[in-house]
């Protein structure tokens, strides 16, 4: 079957074997798969990628970052045929959305899209586990169904955050990431929710999620609002305010850029005792000043990933109407597009989202 492997730093669209599920397993066609910005950073960087994640003791096993790997984690898919030991509670042709994770016989598990074994998304088909499907609910579309793993990630930066109910919140950077938080937020009731990027059609995605104020950074600072709405930014005035009997909500910073100094700009200009969520992948040595944050009492809280539970409810929020992810998708490729589509997404002003549709 045909796949766009990641070879060589390169990304070649070629056969692969043939897929047959094991012991707990289905084999799904792909219907469609969102390429990710991890996937756009892994083309070039899978094995500093590599590297990092298992300092930090998030990737065990074998997978070589140098062999052969077929991206793709953000799937919906339709079940062709099951293995051994499964239920077949879902039939063939049921569409299924699950986290991109599958467990073998052995016990192993194979992280889709940063496997040497299985292939991810961009391929034809998949090997999936039938514990960890979930139906996608009648008459949600498919390239609808495809984004419940990036909204997920949304749906967890958001549970991390400790918000008030009279909070503001910021979110730096309206890409897939920022997006997904803007959207988590409104579909929890939060804001309100302001958002700031210098590329006009994210700021005018982030308003159609939901962002109660969008702001182009090189117009206005995006901390020039929290006054605005009702949060003082110094300690002595936040003081004064209390003392005055005036109630205000934490204010909660989303960092959802990932670029070195980011972090520290924002530990300077949000307010005292704010909460940033770092959500933005850095993966860069970068600096911060400890000192400045420790006078401010800023709370750093980093976030990475989601809760099968938190998937799960991302998929009915976005059936339910709760998150509204129409306009994300801004276009589709087959396989033999997904090199020029990496591309394209280098330039925030030409997609949002791009789907693979094998």
């Amino acid at each position: 079957m045909r796949a766009v492997i990641r070879r060589n730093r390169q990304l070649v669209c070629d056969q692969i074997e043939a897929l047959k599920p094991d012991t707990g397993q289905v084999l799904v066609r792909t219907l469609a798969c969102g390429i990710c910005g991890s996937d756009l950073h892994a083309l070039h960087h899978m094995e500093h990628m590599i590297d990092l994640t298992r300092r930090a003791g998030g990737l065990t096993g074998d997978f070589d970052p140098t062999a052969d790997t077929v991206f793709g984690h953000e799937f919906c898919a339709e079940i062709l045929d099951h293995g051994a030991g499964t239920s077949g509670q879902l039939k063939a042709g049921a569409r299924v959305v699950s986290i991109p994770a599958t467990m073998t016989p052995a016990g192993g598990v194979e992280m889709l899209g940063f496997s040497n074994r299985l292939p991810g998304g961009f391929a034809e088909q998949m090997i999936l586990s039938e514990a960890l499907l979930l139906p996608v609910p009648n008459g949600l579309p498919t390239d609808k169904a495809a984004l419940t793993e990036p909204f997920a990630v949304g749906a967890h930066t958001v549970a991390k955050a400790r918000l008030d109910p009279d909070s503001v919140a910021l979110v730096i950077g309206c890409g897939p990431v920022g997006l997904a938080v803007i959207a988590g937020l409104k579909a929890r009731g939060h804001g309100p929710v302001i958002a700031a990027d210098y590329s006009p059609r994210r700021r005018k995605a982030a308003e159609a999620l939901g962002a109660d104020a969008v702001i182009d950074p090189a117009v206005e600072s995006p901390h020039a609002r929290w006054e605005g709405f009702g949060v003082p930014t110094a300690r002595a005035a936040q003081n004064m305010a209390r003392m005055m009997g005036r109630n205000f909500g934490r204010p909660v910073v989303f960092e959802c850029v990932g670029s070195p100094g980011v972090l520290q700009s924002l530990i300077e200009a949000s307010p005292a005792g704010a909460q940033i969520v770092v959500a933005g992948v850095c993966m860069e040595t970068d600096r911060i000043e400890p000192a400045i944050a420790i006078t401010k009492e800023i709370e750093l809280t980093f976030v990475f990933g989601y809760t099968p539970e938190e998937f799960a409810a991302t998929l009915h929020d976005i059936a339910e109407g709760r998150i509204d992810v129409e306009g994300v998708v801004t276009g589709t490729v087959g396989l033999d597009g997904v090199a020029q589509a990496f591309k394209d997404l280098g330039d925030p002003e030409a997609h949002v989202k791009i789907l693979v549709t094998p």
